[in-house]
């Protein structure tokens, strides 16, 4: 009786033993696909371009620009385009109006 409870032990042990290198190996999948993601998401923050140092909003016939943004401004609007320093000099010294929140003319150096 006592070697038919120890092989069933055993037995039990090595069922153990075959599922823990099971999830071992899946666990070790899973690693691997989300260094593979982070891989990826390094590459795509690399290759990412920079983001734009000035930006212009138009209206919504957008012909009529509505402000001027520096490119880091949290609160841009939804119909803003990139623009260069000249362009958003330009575009201040035609009346067109700073964003309040980022202020561009100062950061341009202008007093408008």
């Amino acid at each position: 009786m006592n070697d038919s409870g120890v092989a069933s032990r055993l037995a039990l042990l090595r069922f153990l033993e075959r599922v823990q290198v099971r999830d071992l190996a899946r666990t070790r999948e899973w690693i691997a696909a989300e260094e593979r993601r982070e891989a990826e998401r390094r590459v795509g923050e690399e290759r990412r371009p920079p983001p734009p140092e000035w930006l212009i909003e138009r209206g919504l016939d957008r012909t009529n620009i509505v402000a001027v943004h520096t490119g880091e401004c949290w609160d841009p609007g939804k119909r803003v385009r990139p623009a260069t320093r000249a362009q958003a000099i330009e575009a201040l010294r035609h009346q067109v109006p700073a964003c309040s929140k980022c202020r561009p003319d100062t950061a341009l150096g202008l007093e408008v």
